[in-house]
């Protein structure tokens, strides 16, 4: 049953682990792209959050309704994530990052899930 559970919740935890890497970065040691910089981490936070609530829901068996477990554990983790942030040198936390694109990511994941689960249900 502990294996069960624990191999559920693994791609959630490596994927938090994931993104807690990035954003213990520097800024000096992050990549520069120039003019796009901006739009490309910005995409960037909407795309790890869009992994993450898929693997959080995922761990909680696609059920409806845990759909906004899923969703409230991804926000939290953003939220304490870019607490963490404000602690990296270099690095800046915004609350538009959580309440925007990382919500954004989360949203669009659970959503396109749920209409992909809901898709497969129908009778043939």
């Amino acid at each position: 049953m502990r294996k069960i559970l624990f191999s559920k919740w693994l791609p959630a935890l490596l994927t938090m682990a994931v993104i807690f890497w990035f954003s213990s970065q520097s800024s000096s040691e992050l990549p520069h792209f120039g003019l796009a910089d901006r739009i490309i981490k910005k995409a960037g936070h909407v795309f790890e959050y869009a992994v993450l609530s898929f693997w959080l829901w995922y761990a909680l068996e696609f059920r409806s309704e845990r759909v906004w477990y899923a969703w409230l554990i991804a926000f939290l983790f953003a939220a304490t994530d870019e607490v963490h942030q404000s602690f990296v040198p270099g690095r800046t936390p915004s609350v538009w990052d959580v309440l925007i694109f990382d919500n954004i990511g989360a949203l669009i994941s659970l959503w396109i899930t749920k209409l992909h689960l809901n898709k497969n249900d129908q009778p043939r």
